[in-house]
């Protein structure tokens, strides 16, 4: 007489285990895609950013987050896209600082250098570059609270009456690829008049949207 040996594992529990297996599998592929997705996203694209310290009251108050732009400014990078002016007068922005390792500030861009190609940070802060040709250069001066790039009045309607008012001086020429950058609360801001021009390599991107708190959540 034959007896059938009977097997311990039945095909439905290795079928079970496999679907298993390839559900873990495809778990991992869609995190492993998210993350690479968020991690361009904050690297190329857009980045939340905590506003810290006065220096840009009224406009953006302590603590406030904002969404910071990166997309134009990274393309600006890429020689296909060089003239594309991501970066204007009067936009905010957020950098790394020159002087603080892994300090990033906030300040409003009050004046750019001319177009052209950024040959680096190589201006004086404080006088005029030898050699440099007129229109290579891009003449600031500040004086009396007010702002005149190439001798012409800035109008800056975003600042109060009692910072148009300020016995601080300053000059500096700005070269392609250079910003003068200045906080609107100029009384205690610290900005280009004590680090000088920001060069574009250090600028992150352009702060867009205020996102909190949602009493003041709009567009910057």
């Amino acid at each position: 007489m034959q007896y059938e040996e009977k097997s311990d594992s039945q095909p439905g529990t290795r079928t079970g285990g496999h679907e298993i297996r390839q559900e873990i599998i495809e778990l991992a592929k869609m995190v492993a895609l998210f993350l690479v997705l968020f991690w361009g996203l904050k690297t190329f694209v857009l980045e939340g950013y905590e506003v810290q310290g006065p220096s840009m009251t009224p406009t953006l108050e302590e603590h406030e987050r904002i969404l910071v732009f990166k997309l134009p400014h990274e393309l600006s990078k890429i020689p296909l896209f060089k003239k594309l002016e991501a970066i204007k007068a009067g936009d905010i922005v957020v950098f790394e600082s020159s002087v603080e390792a892994k300090k990033r500030y906030i300040k409003r861009v009050v004046a750019k250098g001319p177009a052209g190609s950024a040959r680096g940070n190589t201006a004086s802060a404080h006088s005029r570059e030898e050699g440099a040709a007129e229109a290579d250069r891009v003449q600031v001066i500040y004086a009396g609270g007010r702002i005149y790039v190439n001798n012409r009045l800035v109008e800056e309607h975003y600042l109060l009456p009692e910072e148009l008012r300020s016995p601080d001086r300053d000059r500096i020429y700005l070269l392609p690829g250079q910003y003068y950058v200045m906080g609107d609360h100029r009384s205690v801001s610290k900005d280009s008049r004590s680090f000088g021009p920001v060069d574009t390599e250090q600028v992150i991107g352009k702060a867009v949207f205020r996102i909190w708190p949602l009493s003041r959540m709009g567009w910057l």
